[in-house]
């Protein structure tokens, strides 16, 4: 009698242990492709990967860095984002494709790196579209219909969705040789661009040669003189040093550098409500935050440059004159734009515009 009701508490013993192995094991289901949200209490936990064109400092780097820890917060610890910087998974092109196939989650990318696919993108590359002041660019680009219905879903129709479009910062010209001041500067100039063809066509407005180029190889294109000249917003100037290897920086504001933080269209249409609202959330929250951050980075910098003795630098500001000179050169391209770039005969520029005007430019 003793015996029997000693087994029978080793099989319950037994039992219990078993199901607790059990009910651990099924817990967790590691990538998040499925269950209930993280905040529901399920134990359910999402692992997923965020790739930059930018490094650990800069201000995309940042951005997805400071996205990842909100993430988290939010989640009580479910959503784990691993953040990748430039060069860690390839070039800017096989970011694209990473995001595309669903090897990452979510990416930052520029638009200017997605110009061969995504003809309407291409739209950034014209030059003096947005209003001078960048605070009036990113409200454009927080509440664009142009942008953020339109031509999102011409990404979609590649897997990507941009869930927003942010300004990293007036973009600024660096040169060796010759400073860059009036148009006929540029003649035969070897400037570097991204591979946008509608990037080129700018700069050949300008009489330019432009050259196609990843950031990774420019430093040592710069300073060997395969190229002579670069555009960036200045934090990325200073922060890739590019600088130390040009002998002007000239402050012309003849576009905005925007970025766009995207997801893998069917992996975000996979979310569960709640955590699709989160994201979206935290995206919204983002825009505000770097936008500070693009700011003082681009403060920061700009007196770095100019008071950088071991590595002179002459930094030059455009008169309006002298930009009205640029923007007269640049006003043909958008004609080239809906003539041969665009895919729906220039209505998402046309709508844009409107938009820029409306807001008091």
């Amino acid at each position: 009698m003793i015996i029997f009701k000693t087994k029978n508490v080793w099989i319950l013993a037994i039992l219990i242990v078993l199901s607790t192995v059990l009910a651990a094991c099924g817990g967790d289901s590691g990538n998040g492709d499925s269950g209930e949200s993280a905040d529901g209490g399920d134990g359910q936990s999402y692992n997923w990967r965020f790739v930059t064109e930018e490094v650990d400092g800069q201000v995309q780097y940042e951005y997805a860095e400071e996205f990842a820890k909100r993430m988290k917060e939010k989640s009580d610890g479910a959503v784990n984002i691993d953040v990748y910087e430039f060069g860690g998974l390839g070039s800017e092109t096989d970011q694209v494709e990473q995001l595309q196939n669903g090897a990452v989650e979510l990416a930052v990318m520029s638009p200017g790196f997605t110009g061969n696919m995504v003809k309407e993108g291409q739209i950034f590359a014209l030059h003096f579209l947005f209003p001078d002041d960048v605070e009036k660019t990113q409200e454009i680009l927080n509440t664009s219909e142009a942008l953020n219905t339109d031509l999102r879903e011409r990404y979609e129709e590649y897997s990507i969705s941009p869930l927003s479009y942010w300004t990293e910062g007036a973009m600024q010209w660096t040169s060796s040789g010759t400073a860059l001041e009036e148009p006929s500067d540029f003649q035969n100039f070897k400037m570097r661009t991204q591979t946008s063809p509608l990037i080129l066509e700018s700069y050949k407005a300008y009489d330019a040669d432009p050259t196609p180029m990843s950031w990774s190889e420019l430093y040592t294109a710069l300073d060997r003189g395969t190229v002579e000249g670069q555009e960036n917003p200045i934090f990325f100037i200073g922060d890739a040093s590019f600088y130390e290897v040009q002998d002007y920086m000239t402050v012309s504001n003849h576009n905005n550098y925007v970025a766009m933080t995207t997801v893998n269209t069917e992996w975000y249409e996979g979310l569960n409500d709640d955590m699709k609202a989160m994201v979206d959330e935290t995206v919204e929250e983002m825009q505000e935050w770097v936008f500070e951050e693009q700011k003082s980075q681009n403060e920061e910098w700009l007196e770095t440059i100019k008071n950088d003795e071991e590595n002179p630098t002459e930094v030059i500001e455009l008169t309006k004159e002298q930009r009205e000179m640029f923007k007269d050169k640049a006003m043909p391209v958008r004609d080239f734009y809906r003539e041969n770039v665009s895919t729906v005969d220039g209505e998402i520029l046309d709508k844009l515009q409107e938009e820029i005007s409306s807001a008091g430019e």
